[in-house]
């Protein structure tokens, strides 16, 4: 192994190193890291890769690397694997798998590994996307998929307003602060905030109000790229980012929680909701769909997506919530969340195709819509106000729903990868 074949490695580590900091899914990792290595000429390389580990290995090579998650930011991922596919490209004739006209375009010239390592580092980086853009983004989110959930257009306003101040403290507060406590903190920032906005009245729906809310805290990244992960047959990684989900999960709805308990120690007792309401005027179709475009694209935001990709991120969740509200009913929940949400994960996969980018990024931001805040939400209510047999209905719903979705992603992503061999062969 020479020295650029070396170097090459620790690059193809630096690659994978970027993405799963940004929580890529882990085939997409050991993937665009074999990618780079082999267009080096490295073939006796190794990778083995965790939920937050990467393990590498040549000829005259091991690193192993322990990678904490930052953050999401899928413009990083979409930019990576845009290089190492370049790599590719560039790779010189007479390497493995290289005869082909796409690789031959560029045979002969492959990419100083300086230049990799320069273009890499430029990467990494980079910074994320302006405070400004992922607040409004949240404000944006989360009042749309108060409409969403029933809540009428002054409650949106309300909630605006909330996800505004809510986007404040996730980015300059919440960085600052573990991944658990910091959904614990988010949960009871959101609840207090739609809480006081109701008392002094902005805002009709509460429920409503701090269901749209709490979408922001949702881990939609891991939880779909863990689906995923299972998909690929990822087993560790797969519960591992699962796992963390739900963590987060229960996070936020002990936030919630706290908020109630919070007020009910000022008022003398915990406020009594009514059963779930929702608004006939935002209810109609000509409302909710464009709502759902919206608040998708304000999500994508918050999960770092290029811009460049918002319109199909948000035409992706639309698609999925219009197949949800063609078949939901009381009795028929799961059916329209498994529904929409293969929606949505067949229309990702096209889109990855047309527009060569990676599946996660109009994935990830596109279930969103479906995913069952109101689940949380009114759990959490039920549970603090011992109204446990209620709270044992509703978190079972959530839960069906849950895995509704969960069971479309990996659907999709199983047909995907079979449909992908038959063309490779």
């Amino acid at each position: 192994m020479n020295s650029d074949q070396e170097q090459a490695l620790q690059l193809a580590t630096e690659a994978g190193h970027i993405l799963l900091e940004n929580r890529a899914e882990i085939s997409r990792v050991e993937e665009t890291m074999e990618r780079i290595a082999a267009a080096y000429g490295v073939e006796d390389e190794s990778f083995f890769v965790l939920s937050n580990g990467i393990i590498a290995t040549g000829q005259h090579y091991a690193r192993a690397e322990f990678i904490p998650i930052k953050g999401t930011q899928l413009s990083k991922v979409v930019e990576v694997n845009q290089l190492s596919r370049e790599v590719e490209r560039r790779r010189p004739a007479g390497t493995t798998d290289a005869d082909t006209p796409e690789c031959r375009r560029d045979a002969g010239a492959p990419m100083p590994v300086h230049e990799l390592a320069s273009r890499l580092q430029s990467i990494r980086t980079a910074p994320g996307k302006p405070a400004w853009e992922v607040i409004l983004g949240i404000a944006l989110g989360v009042s749309s998929f108060c409409i969403l959930f029933g809540g009428s257009l002054i409650d949106a306003a309300a909630t605006f307003a909330c996800g505004l101040l809510l986007g404040a403290f996730m980015a300059y507060v919440s960085p600052h602060l573990s991944r658990l406590i910091g959904n614990v903190a988010g949960g009871l920032v959101g609840g207090l905030l739609c809480i006081l906005s109701v008392l002094m009245g902005f805002g009709d729906h509460l429920p409503n109000m701090i269901i749209g809310t709490i979408i922001a805290l949702v881990p939609g990244v891991p939880f779909t790229n863990g689906m995923r992960d299972l998909a690929n047959e990822d087993y560790i990684a797969g519960t591992t980012r699962l796992t963390d989900a739900f963590l987060a999960f229960l996070c936020i709805a002990l936030g919630v929680a706290l908020a109630f308990i919070a007020e009910g120690l000022f008022s003398g007792g915990i406020m009594e909701l009514g059963a779930p309401v929702k608004d006939a005027v935002a209810a109609a179709w000509y409302i909710q769909l464009p709502a759902a475009f919206v608040g998708t694209v304000g999500f994508s935001a918050l999960f770092g997506a290029p811009r460049k990709y918002y319109n199909e991120c948000g035409f992706a969740g639309m698609a999925g919530w219009a197949v949800y509200l063609a078949i939901a009913g009381p009795s028929s929940v799961v059916a329209a969340a498994f529904l929409g949400a293969l929606a949505v994960a067949v229309m990702a996969h096209l889109l990855a195709v047309t527009r060569k980018c990676p599946v996660t990024v109009f994935l990830v931001c596109g279930i969103i819509p479906l995913v069952p805040g109101g689940g949380i939400f009114w759990t959490a209510y039920y549970l603090v106000t011992n109204q446990l047999r209620l709270a044992a209905t509703t978190g079972f719903t959530a839960l069906k729903v849950t895995i509704a979705i969960a069971g479309a992603i990996i659907l999709a992503a199983a047909l995907a990868a079979r449909l992908q061999r038959k063309h490779n062969k």
